[in-house]
Order: structure tokens, then sequence, then C-alpha cells
């Protein structure tokens, strides 16, 4: 039986290990982070400057998105201007809209400035949107793309989660918590707004794990009048108090589902719209690990050749999807946490 101390962990072999072959002949990669931000970029970020420095490449960082990249705002970074983030929420590269990005011109720009800088590949953290502007990238000027999934919705198809995705629904859920306290209190049903403006992935997650009493998604269409009744329902087998989750991209959002609510059945609602406190703060420990190893997967698939695709994660193994199945196939909530989230609110 081989135990621990039988086991080779020498510098050398660990070395040997990890090495991977860099058949794109790279020096010098670039990294940006775009969109919105969502807890963990900088992880992510931390993960590619440092994998890079293993296998001897340096790194551009590119501050501000596209945008920055279309402006020039960009400079060799190193290990030790990554040390101390991983556990910092936000982006320290920053992170900006562009509308220059969607035109001809403004890639133009920003391929001018890539060359300048003689980067060989980008690792672009971000999500669909973000992609689609790399994608153009890769298509029109052949340079090597990776992008790594950055955001809280959890939207992208090709990786059962997002970076990011899973520090939103611990602060949703802190909240929810605290809300409930009130709500039982005062005998009043709180409607609870979470992000998720084309998929109700954090809605679903937030609902199960809060034991709300009823969830209200784009994924799934709604009779908001049923949903007023089985709360009157629920008030006559002893409720004193309900949670209803709505995702932001439900039509007419909390606001419209409380007002639905109090027309049908006169019961007092509340409505809390939690917004963009869900993007901030430290990463918890699930985002962190998902974005270094992505990080990490993204700069090697730089080095192996690979371009203009996505790097996630399905059961626990790397996965590569086409950037452009990102956008054009959904991933919607999954029927068994919908369906369990409803069963258990009686």
């Amino acid at each position: 039986m081989t135990t621990p101390n039988d086991l080779d962990l020498s510098g050398e072999r660990q070395a040997k290990n990890l090495q991977v072959e860099n058949v794109a002949g790279l020096r010098r990669i670039g990294v940006l982070t775009s969109g919105g931000d969502a807890p963990g970029m900088n992880a992510a970020v931390r993960a590619v400057v440092r994998t890079a420095a293993f296998h001897g490449l340096e790194t551009v960082g590119i501050r501000r998105g596209f945008n920055g990249l279309h402006d020039g705002e960009m400079g060799l970074i190193g290990p030790r201007d990554v040390a101390n983030i991983i556990q910092r929420g936000g982006t320290r590269l920053l992170t900006a809209r562009s509308q220059a990005w969607m035109t001809p011109e403004g890639r133009a720009q920003g391929a001018e400035h890539l060359r300048h800088w003689e980067v060989d590949g980008l690792v672009v953290i971000g999500g669909d949107g973000s992609f689609q502007g790399a994608h153009l990238l890769a298509q029109e000027y052949g340079i090597r793309v990776i992008g790594v999934p950055g955001t809280i919705d959890n939207d992208l198809y090709g990786t059962d989660y997002t970076i990011g995705y899973h520090t939103a629904v611990q602060t949703a859920l802190d909240a929810v918590d605290r809300l409930r306290d009130t709500g039982a209190s005062h005998e009043r049903i709180f409607v609870i707004e979470v992000m998720g403006r084309h998929a109700g992935h954090i809605a679903v997650e937030v609902a199960l794990a809060g034991g709300a009493e009823e969830v209200l998604v784009p994924e799934r269409p709604a009779d908001l009048e049923a949903v007023a009744d089985e709360v009157q329902r629920s008030i006559k087998r002893g409720k004193t108090s309900s949670i209803i989750i709505v995702a932001e991209g439900f039509p007419g959002g909390a606001e419209g589902a409380a007002s639905a609510i109090n027309e049908r059945i006169g019961e007092e609602t509340r409505v809390s719209i939690l917004g963009h406190i869900q993007r901030g703060g430290s990463p918890v420990a699930r985002d962190r690990v998902l974005a270094s190893v992505l990080g990490r997967a993204a700069t090697e698939a730089l080095m192996a050749g690979r371009s203009d695709v996505m790097v996630g994660e399905v059961g626990h193994m790397l996965n590569f999807v086409p950037l452009e199945h990102t956008w054009t196939r959904r991933k919607d909530v999954t029927d068994t946490q919908y369906d369990t989230a409803k069963l258990l609110s009686i």
C-alpha cells in the first residue's frame, strides 16, 4: 500500500507534472475584466498572472475592460502585483461598458494596442456581452481569446456555475434571513427582488435555501392572481408571514407582484429590492476556488493553441465551449430546484 510518505513530492516532480507545452509559442498574454463586476474576478486575474509567470510568460493587465483596451490603458503586471487580492470583491483591473467596442473602428484600435504591446493571446473575464466582444476580436483579427465566466447571474451555457454566483446567492440569502425575522415579528408578507435580468438562478437557489413561500423567475410564467390566492391559503393554514422571492427579470418585478397580492387579497406587503449589494463583498470559498481553477485553465488553453472558446466547469471537470454558444444557447433554472422550492413551501 502506498502511503503519503512514499509519494515523490519533490519540487522537480511537481514542476514536471505541472509543465504545459507552449505549442502556440506565446511570450506575452493579456487579461481584462469586462461587464458587471462579480466577486472572484480578482482571484481569476491572480490565477492568470501567476500561471503565466510559472510558465515563463509575461502578462499585460488591461484596465477598464474593452473600453480600456480601446484607449490603450494597459501595462505589465507580475505575481507581486496580484498579491493579497484573492479575498477582495470587485475587480482590481476595473471594468466598464464600451460603446466604442461595438464599432469596427473601435475594435481595430484595440487590436492595434494589443499588437503594440506584443500580446499573443487574451483572457477575457466576464459574461455573454463580454464574450461577444471577444469573439469579434478573434474573428476579425485572428487574436487568440479565451473566455472565463465571471457573472453573478450564472446564465452562461457551458459551465455549471459562473464566478461570483455563489457569493451573490449567499449575500442575498443573508438579507432574506434578516427580512424573515422582521416579517415574522410584524406578521407581514415580504416580496424580495434579487438580481437576474434574464435568468432566475439566484432567485430559485435563494428561495430554496431561504424557505420562501413563492419564487417568480423569467423562465417560468406565473399567474399573479394564483400566487396571491396561494398566499391567502397559506395564511389560512396558519402562516403569519410569507417570503416571496422575485428575479428582477420577472415581468413587473417585485413591485408588480406586491401590488397584485395587495389588490387580490388585501394583505399588507413590503417590497425589498436587494440590488447591487449582491455584486460586492469578499468572494466565498467556492468562487475563489472556481476562479483560480478557470484562470489557470484559460492561460494554459492559450498556450495549447485554443481560441474563441470559454472554459467552464461541468461536473467538476473542465469544459470548453465556443464563445458563440454562451449567448446563443440557453441555460435555464433546473426543474429539480424550482419544483423542490415549490413543494416545500406548503
